[in-house]
């Protein structure tokens, strides 16, 4: 019987907000000890302050340094870690991390991105009809949190969306915290696999997408364990990620109807309703796991060198210092310069995208169903208590 993890006080959540715990930590301690839910102990960090120092300084905080934190329980030999290394931007430092980023910037400005704006409409609108056609209740979750950005991801890369269902559910295993680990180890092998595949396909004819461009623009810079390692992780973050701030941050304006009607009715809201919605929720609640390469202080805490870090977005999000009342949902805010894409080197690539999606997706939805609400009652609804990225496993509606 495989036995469910217990999550670390940064992962915990009682609906949308972190437990009180958390913000206990952060106020008295800053820093402390725990562990992770595959039980491997870290440093947690939760100001803001402490939270920017962490993703800021990569020479004192490495994500290259640190293992991958599965490879002996998963059993991984040194050449498999090597492979899951590569072309994983996440797990890199610079100047190995500054030189495959500067082959994506370009792709992600938000010059570039602003280009989508027509194609990224129209694929919203067209769930939306699907939606509309079918009539309620639906599942928003599965007819239009996470087909959006999945088409959009694909067409990006450039793998076909037709084989998006079994990328899908591995992804959403994958993140899945209380999976077995021999499941894990199957569902990595399985979409590594997947993403050769894809891979091997667009070097043999590259196309106008992103995984086209890479290899004609830099295919003689890039190995092939770099191009899957790459591809996999826009993959993933591309479509796992916005999919989960247009589920939960839907059920975060359906439970403040008078800031929905905002986002629905005054253009001028959306851009700092999304900003709102990336803090409040912090679907990542916290960066990739660092290790200290020398002795470190930080909230009065001293780290010693080889040790692992773990950096709290959602707590960083939640900080008094950051934003007055950081509890309350607010769209006034707008822009705070929230963490919820992180900090310094490896502050999220796609959020130019993320962003366009979002004020694109979430007006739509609200003018195409002005009577949108909750199909079943509030405590009802299925959050994702043991992913990596938090969500919802459904959002029942009706219109």
């Amino acid at each position: 019987m495989t036995q469910t993890p217990v999550m670390p006080v940064h992962m915990q959540r009682v609906g949308f907000d972190p437990v009180d715990e958390l913000a206990r930590v952060r106020a008295d301690e800053g820093v402390t000890r725990v562990v992770t839910p595959f039980g491997i102990p870290a440093w947690l960090v939760t100001r803001a302050q402490d939270v920017r120092e962490v993703l800021s300084d990569p020479a004192r905080f490495s994500n290259a340094r640190t293992e991958f934190p599965l490879a002996d329980l998963l059993h991984l030999s040194r050449e498999e870690m090597a492979e899951q290394r590569a072309g994983q931007l996440l797990g890199l430092d610079p100047p190995e991390h500054t030189r495959l980023r500067r082959m994506l910037t370009p792709e992600f400005t938000v010059h570039q991105i602003r280009r989508l704006a027509p194609r990224i409409e129209a694929i919203v609108e067209s769930h939306l009809d699907d939606l509309e056609r079918e009539g309620p209740p639906a599942d928003l979750v599965a007819g239009f949190a996470l087909p959006i950005p999945s088409l959009i991801i694909c067409e990006l890369l450039g793998v076909p969306y037709s084989e998006r269902a079994q990328f899908q559910q591995r992804t959403r295993r994958q993140l899945d915290m209380s999976v077995p680990l021999e499941e894990l180890r199957t569902l990595r092998l399985e979409s590594r696999a997947f993403m050769q595949a894809q891979v091997a396909r667009a070097q043999a004819a590259p196309g106008e997408d992103l995984l086209g461009m890479l290899i004609r623009e830099h295919g003689d810079d890039l190995g092939n364990d770099e191009l899957v390692g790459i591809a996999l992780l826009l993959l993933i973050a591309g479509h796992e990620t916005t999919a989960n701030m247009l589920g939960l941050g839907t059920l975060a304006l359906l439970c403040h109807p008078d800031q929905l009607a905002a986002v629905r009715d005054d253009p001028a809201s959306v851009g700092p309703a999304v900003e709102e919605l990336l803090r409040w929720l912090s679907i990542v609640p916290a960066g990739i796991l660092r290790t200290t390469t020398t002795e470190v202080t930080l909230a009065g805490h001293t780290i010693p060198a080889g040790e692992l870090v773990a950096a709290s977005l959602v707590a960083a999000n939640r900080d008094p210092a950051l934003v007055e009342d950081p509890g309350r949902f607010d769209i006034t805010r707008g822009a705070l310069g929230h963490l919820a894409f992180g900090h310094g080197v490896h502050h999220c690539l796609g959020a130019p995208l993320a962003r366009m999606e979002m004020t694109t997706a979430f007006p739509a939805l609200l003018r195409r169903f002005p009577h949108l609400a909750l199909a079943v009652p509030f405590e009802e609804v299925d959050f994702r208590a043991h992913h990596f990225i938090y969500g919802l496993q459904s959002l029942p509606v009706t219109w």
